[in-house]
Protein backbone atom coordinates (compact mmCIF):
# COMPACT_ATOMS: atom_id res chain seq x y z
CA UNK A 1 0.00 0.00 0.00
CA UNK A 2 0.86 3.40 -0.86
CA UNK A 3 2.42 5.06 2.44
CA UNK A 4 -0.20 8.17 1.57
CA UNK A 5 -2.70 5.98 1.14
CA UNK A 6 -1.79 3.98 4.23
CA UNK A 7 -1.60 7.05 6.52
CA UNK A 8 -4.90 8.61 4.91
CA UNK A 9 -6.66 4.54 6.04
CA UNK A 10 -4.99 5.37 9.66
CA UNK A 11 -7.89 8.25 10.36
CA UNK A 12 -4.73 10.20 10.86
CA UNK A 13 -5.29 12.44 7.56
CA UNK A 14 -6.63 12.89 4.43
CA UNK A 15 -3.95 11.73 1.61
CA UNK A 16 -3.19 14.85 0.84
CA UNK A 17 -2.36 16.45 3.93
CA UNK A 18 -0.73 12.65 4.32
CA UNK A 19 1.79 13.40 1.03
CA UNK A 20 2.46 17.51 2.85
CA UNK A 21 3.57 15.37 5.74
CA UNK A 22 5.98 12.93 4.08
CA UNK A 23 7.11 16.40 2.11
CA UNK A 24 8.05 18.17 5.31
CA UNK A 25 9.75 15.14 6.37
CA UNK A 26 7.57 14.28 9.38
CA UNK A 27 7.01 10.95 8.66
CA UNK A 28 9.33 7.46 9.11
CA UNK A 29 9.10 3.95 8.09
CA UNK A 30 11.10 1.83 10.22
CA UNK A 31 13.15 4.64 11.62
CA UNK A 32 13.95 6.02 7.92
CA UNK A 33 12.85 9.29 6.93
CA UNK A 34 9.95 8.28 4.40
CA UNK A 35 9.41 9.34 0.53
CA UNK A 36 6.70 10.29 -1.13
CA UNK A 37 5.63 7.58 -3.13
CA UNK A 38 6.89 5.08 -0.60
CA UNK A 39 5.23 1.53 0.29
CA UNK A 40 4.12 0.05 2.96
CA UNK A 41 4.52 -3.63 3.70
CA UNK A 42 3.07 -6.00 6.47
CA UNK A 43 5.12 -5.52 9.67
CA UNK A 44 6.56 -2.14 8.95
CA UNK A 45 6.42 0.38 11.54
CA UNK A 46 4.70 4.02 10.15
CA UNK A 47 5.28 6.73 12.46
CA UNK A 48 4.09 10.70 12.11
CA UNK A 49 6.04 13.03 14.44
CA UNK A 50 7.45 9.91 16.70
CA UNK A 51 3.95 8.35 17.08
CA UNK A 52 3.53 4.81 15.58
CA UNK A 53 0.27 4.59 13.59
CA UNK A 54 -1.74 1.69 12.53
CA UNK A 55 -4.28 0.99 9.66
CA UNK A 56 -7.83 1.42 10.85
CA UNK A 57 -10.38 -1.02 9.51
CA UNK A 58 -12.95 1.00 11.80
CA UNK A 59 -14.36 3.08 9.20
CA UNK A 60 -16.94 6.09 10.58
CA UNK A 61 -18.88 8.42 8.46
CA UNK A 62 -20.68 10.66 10.17
CA UNK A 63 -23.97 13.36 9.10
CA UNK A 64 -24.14 16.16 11.16
CA UNK A 65 -25.99 19.11 11.66
CA UNK A 66 -23.50 21.76 12.95
CA UNK A 67 -24.50 24.65 14.55
CA UNK A 68 -24.14 28.26 14.09
CA UNK A 69 -20.40 29.43 15.81
CA UNK A 70 -18.74 25.84 15.11
CA UNK A 71 -15.69 25.88 12.99
CA UNK A 72 -15.33 23.03 10.85
CA UNK A 73 -11.66 22.28 10.81
CA UNK A 74 -9.16 19.96 13.51
CA UNK A 75 -7.15 23.30 14.88
CA UNK A 76 -7.37 22.56 18.50
CA UNK A 77 -6.34 26.15 19.03
CA UNK A 78 -9.95 27.29 17.85
CA UNK A 79 -11.46 26.73 20.66
CA UNK A 80 -15.25 26.21 18.79
CA UNK A 81 -13.94 23.94 16.50
CA UNK A 82 -15.99 20.94 15.12
CA UNK A 83 -13.42 18.22 16.46
CA UNK A 84 -14.18 18.77 20.40
CA UNK A 85 -17.75 19.86 19.68
CA UNK A 86 -18.47 16.42 19.06
CA UNK A 87 -16.65 14.46 20.74
CA UNK A 88 -16.51 11.70 19.01
CA UNK A 89 -14.18 8.35 20.69
CA UNK A 90 -12.51 7.99 17.17
CA UNK A 91 -10.48 10.72 15.65
CA UNK A 92 -12.39 12.02 13.13
CA UNK A 93 -12.54 15.59 10.93
CA UNK A 94 -14.56 17.38 8.37
CA UNK A 95 -14.96 16.47 4.69
CA UNK A 96 -15.51 20.07 2.48
CA UNK A 97 -16.56 23.01 4.77
CA UNK A 98 -19.83 24.72 6.39
CA UNK A 99 -18.84 28.83 7.40
CA UNK A 100 -18.88 30.04 10.79
CA UNK A 101 -21.91 31.45 10.53
CA UNK A 102 -23.99 28.78 8.55
CA UNK A 103 -25.85 25.89 9.99
CA UNK A 104 -26.75 22.37 8.72
CA UNK A 105 -25.33 18.91 7.19
CA UNK A 106 -21.74 18.50 7.12
CA UNK A 107 -20.08 14.87 6.83
CA UNK A 108 -17.17 13.61 8.60
CA UNK A 109 -14.97 10.76 8.59
CA UNK A 110 -11.80 9.11 10.07
CA UNK A 111 -11.10 7.33 6.20
CA UNK A 112 -8.85 9.82 4.76
CA UNK A 113 -9.08 7.74 1.71
CA UNK A 114 -12.64 8.56 0.82
CA UNK A 115 -12.28 12.69 1.44
CA UNK A 116 -10.47 13.25 -2.08
CA UNK A 117 -12.96 11.13 -3.37
CA UNK A 118 -15.63 13.09 -2.59
CA UNK A 119 -13.83 16.85 -2.75
CA UNK A 120 -13.18 15.87 -6.46
CA UNK A 121 -16.44 15.24 -7.16
CA UNK A 122 -17.66 18.25 -5.39
CA UNK A 123 -18.54 20.64 -8.25
CA UNK A 124 -20.75 17.60 -9.63
CA UNK A 125 -22.61 17.40 -6.22
CA UNK A 126 -25.92 19.47 -5.43
CA UNK A 127 -25.97 20.80 -2.35
CA UNK A 128 -29.69 22.38 -1.51
CA UNK A 129 -30.16 25.43 1.16
CA UNK A 130 -32.64 27.46 3.07
CA UNK A 131 -31.46 31.01 2.98
CA UNK A 132 -33.21 33.67 4.80
CA UNK A 133 -31.79 37.53 4.06
CA UNK A 134 -32.61 41.16 5.58
CA UNK A 135 -35.15 42.64 3.01
CA UNK A 136 -38.12 41.59 0.63
CA UNK A 137 -36.90 39.03 -2.18
CA UNK A 138 -38.09 40.38 -5.66
CA UNK A 139 -38.15 38.97 -9.20
CA UNK A 140 -35.13 40.34 -10.25
CA UNK A 141 -33.09 39.23 -7.42
CA UNK A 142 -34.45 35.55 -8.21
CA UNK A 143 -33.61 35.62 -11.95
CA UNK A 144 -30.33 37.29 -11.69
CA UNK A 145 -29.13 34.34 -8.37
CA UNK A 146 -30.71 31.83 -10.99
CA UNK A 147 -28.55 32.66 -13.87
CA UNK A 148 -25.18 33.29 -12.25
CA UNK A 149 -23.71 36.40 -10.48
CA UNK A 150 -20.37 38.17 -10.72
CA UNK A 151 -18.75 37.39 -7.35
CA UNK A 152 -14.97 38.05 -6.14
CA UNK A 153 -12.66 35.08 -5.78
CA UNK A 154 -9.94 35.42 -3.14
CA UNK A 155 -8.47 32.15 -3.67
CA UNK A 156 -7.60 33.42 -7.49
CA UNK A 157 -7.73 37.20 -6.69
CA UNK A 158 -10.57 37.96 -9.68
CA UNK A 159 -13.96 38.00 -9.90
CA UNK A 160 -15.79 34.79 -11.43
CA UNK A 161 -19.63 34.33 -12.60
CA UNK A 162 -21.33 31.38 -10.60
CA UNK A 163 -22.94 28.82 -12.33
CA UNK A 164 -26.65 28.43 -13.29
CA UNK A 165 -28.78 27.49 -10.03
CA UNK A 166 -32.06 26.53 -9.17
CA UNK A 167 -33.84 28.67 -6.62
CA UNK A 168 -37.36 29.09 -5.22
CA UNK A 169 -38.85 32.01 -3.32
CA UNK A 170 -40.71 30.59 0.22
CA UNK A 171 -41.51 33.67 1.78
CA UNK A 172 -40.73 37.11 1.66
CA UNK A 173 -37.18 37.15 2.47
CA UNK A 174 -36.70 33.41 2.50
CA UNK A 175 -35.64 31.16 -0.85
CA UNK A 176 -34.73 27.65 -0.93
CA UNK A 177 -31.47 27.41 -3.14
CA UNK A 178 -29.58 24.49 -5.03
CA UNK A 179 -25.70 24.92 -6.26
CA UNK A 180 -23.34 22.13 -7.59
CA UNK A 181 -20.41 25.09 -7.19
CA UNK A 182 -18.34 24.73 -3.66
CA UNK A 183 -16.68 28.24 -4.28
CA UNK A 184 -15.84 30.21 -0.26
CA UNK A 185 -18.99 31.51 0.99
CA UNK A 186 -20.86 31.80 -2.49
CA UNK A 187 -24.56 32.33 -1.81
CA UNK A 188 -23.81 35.05 0.80
CA UNK A 189 -21.21 36.84 -1.69
CA UNK A 190 -23.98 36.31 -4.21
CA UNK A 191 -26.41 37.78 -2.29
CA UNK A 192 -24.27 40.49 -1.08
CA UNK A 193 -23.02 41.37 -5.10
CA UNK A 194 -27.08 42.18 -5.22
CA UNK A 195 -27.34 44.24 -2.03
CA UNK A 196 -29.05 41.40 0.33
CA UNK A 197 -27.13 40.62 3.30
CA UNK A 198 -27.38 36.96 4.44
CA UNK A 199 -29.46 36.68 8.03
CA UNK A 200 -29.16 32.75 8.46
CA UNK A 201 -28.05 29.89 5.92
CA UNK A 202 -29.00 26.25 6.24
CA UNK A 203 -27.68 23.35 4.61
CA UNK A 204 -30.35 20.95 4.18
CA UNK A 205 -28.92 18.10 1.53
CA UNK A 206 -25.61 17.29 -0.13
CA UNK A 207 -25.95 15.15 -3.02
CA UNK A 208 -28.60 12.33 -2.14
CA UNK A 209 -28.05 12.90 1.63
CA UNK A 210 -30.59 14.84 3.42
CA UNK A 211 -30.04 16.35 6.55
CA UNK A 212 -33.86 15.68 7.32
CA UNK A 213 -34.95 15.77 11.31
CA UNK A 214 -31.51 15.26 12.61
CA UNK A 215 -31.05 17.89 15.52
CA UNK A 216 -28.83 20.99 15.74
CA UNK A 217 -25.83 19.48 17.31
CA UNK A 218 -26.08 16.04 16.91
CA UNK A 219 -25.07 13.49 14.95
CA UNK A 220 -25.52 9.96 12.72
CA UNK A 221 -24.09 7.07 10.72
CA UNK A 222 -24.33 7.00 7.17
CA UNK A 223 -25.66 3.69 5.61
CA UNK A 224 -24.42 1.31 3.11
CA UNK A 225 -26.85 3.01 0.51
CA UNK A 226 -26.24 6.43 1.51
CA UNK A 227 -22.71 6.04 1.26
CA UNK A 228 -22.79 4.63 -2.29
CA UNK A 229 -24.86 7.57 -3.68
CA UNK A 230 -23.21 9.84 -2.28
CA UNK A 231 -19.43 8.70 -4.21
CA UNK A 232 -21.97 8.13 -7.16
CA UNK A 233 -21.96 11.66 -7.37
CA UNK A 234 -24.68 14.44 -8.48
CA UNK A 235 -28.03 13.47 -7.48
CA UNK A 236 -30.82 13.99 -10.33
CA UNK A 237 -34.41 14.85 -8.81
Amino acid sequence: MRLNKYIASSGYCSRREADRLIESRRVKINGKTAELGQRVEDGDLVEVDGKAIYENKNKIYLAFNKPVGIVCTTEKKEKDNIVDYINHRERIYPIGRLDKDSEGLIFLTNDGDIVNKILRQEYKKEKEYIVTVDRKINEKFLKQMAQGVEIYNPVRDEKVRTNKCRIEKLTNRKFKIIISQGLNRQIRRMCEALGYNVETLKRIRISNIKLGELPIGKYRYLNEIELKGLLKGKRRE
